[in-house]
């Protein structure tokens, strides 16, 4: 049986994603973490994205300010296990599922795109051609 990729999320990954990624920013916002990186840093959990079978998910994460991400981010899967341990006592399931970090770059995309946009070549390319340069085509 072959993996399908692009999959639609059931309903209940979507629900446990999100579970996790409330008990998640919960444990980050308390900032009980042995870690010094991780206590001073602030934090946001934008999803958590779960394998069908509930076993392994995927946190992306964004650094307040975007400032010492790489750092955080090592930080961060340093204390994977210290995570998974208090999740499982915050999450009713059978199986606390292996957690990985990752950044969420979704929002650099986002700003490239818009300046991309903002970009004086493109909005001339972008700008409705006035009914003078139509018939000057033509």
């Amino acid at each position: 049986m072959s993996k399908q990729r692009n999959r639609e999320h059931s309903q209940r990954q979507l629900r446990v994603g999100e579970e996790l990624r409330h008990g998640l920013a919960e444990l980050l916002e308390r900032g009980d973490m042995r870690d010094p990186v991780l206590r001073e840093a602030r934090i946001t959990v934008t999803m958590v994205d779960v394998s069908p079978d509930l076993r392994n998910a995927t946190a992306f994460i964004v650094p307040l300010g975007g400032e010492h991400a790489d750092e955080i981010l090592a930080a961060m899967r340093r204390a994977a296990p210290y995570f998974r341990n208090r999740l499982a006592k915050m999450v009713d399931l059978r199986f606390a599922p292996e957690i990985r970090f990752e950044l969420d770059r979704s929002f650099d995309n986002a700003a490239r795109i818009n300046r991309l946009l903002h970009d004086p070549e493109v909005q001339r390319d972008l700008a409705p051609q006035s009914a003078d340069e139509d018939s000057a085509k033509e």
